[in-house]
């Protein structure tokens, strides 16, 4: 088992845990909506991706409401 020699002052081992910080994400703008989306994913506004359409949209869903009765 490994045991330290020397005691660890908190600033070396805050010094060692600086690169560990969250970054922010870096958002690109759809080629198609304009909207904001992760860079190399389908846009989730408008389903385009590389200024084609990978996923068909719906605006909204229909349902019949005898089925549910």
């Amino acid at each position: 088992m490994a045991v330290q020699q020397n005691k660890v002052s908190k600033s070396r081992r805050n010094n060692r845990r600086a690169h560990d910080a969250l970054v922010a994400a870096n958002p690109n703008e759809c080629s198609n909506c304009g909207e904001l989306k992760r860079p190399h994913h389908v846009c989730p506004s408008c389903g385009h991706y590389d200024e084609k359409e990978v996923v068909a949209m719906v605006d909204e869903a229909e349902f019949d409401d005898e089925d549910a009765a």
